[in-house]
């Protein structure tokens, strides 16, 4: 059993009821947790478990394999604003993917997460912008020490994990339009 500071980033639907919870935290990198019953009315997990929120989970190693159970969730930061507008929630959710892309369970990465929260936090109180986006990619680049590859930072991230997240094509045509 382990207690750790989290950040949801994905879910999945397993059965019904239950779900695959996909965290990125600070000591343990990225954590997928089984949630059973989550979906059902009266359970303890019911509206604690959305993107983008963050807080403490405790969560029962698995014996074997990489997707372990979660058994509590104490919720700190709900992030109500990155649902304000599409763009935003969109921004947010790219982030959280290439995070996911970069980054591998069982090991953390303290200022990858800081970043990640920081660059939420952000998106919280202000519009998205390219210059937002720009920053996130190109300090990304530079703590894994691929930056300087003689193009862009997305050009030093996709050289690096193979291909971006398709919304950011999505992220930058809404941005060229505004």
């Amino acid at each position: 059993m382990f207690v750790t500071e989290a950040i949801l980033i994905r879910t999945t639907r397993l059965t019904d009821t239950s779900l695959i919870v996909s965290w990125f935290t600070k000591e343990e990198g990225l954590v997928k947790t089984v949630v059973k019953g989550a979906l059902r009315p009266k359970s303890p997990f019911a509206g604690k478990l959305d993107l983008f929120f963050s807080g403490e989970i405790s969560v029962a190693r698995a014996k074997k394999g990489e997707l372990h159970i979660l058994r509590e969730v104490s919720v700190s930061d709900w992030r109500e604003g990155l649902r304000r507008q599409y763009l935003t929630t969109l921004m947010a959710g790219y982030f959280c993917q290439l995070v996911e892309a970069v980054v591998e369970p069982g090991h953390g990465d303290q200022a990858i997460f800081g970043m990640l929260k920081r660059a939420l936090d952000y998106l919280v109180e202000e519009e998205p912008t390219m210059r937002a986006m720009l920053h996130f990619e190109k300090r990304l680049a530079e703590i894994l020490g691929v930056s300087g590859g003689g193009g862009s930072p997305e050009a030093d991230l996709r050289s690096h994990i193979g291909t971006i997240p398709a919304n950011r094509s999505q992220i930058v045509e809404r941005l060229t339009d505004v």
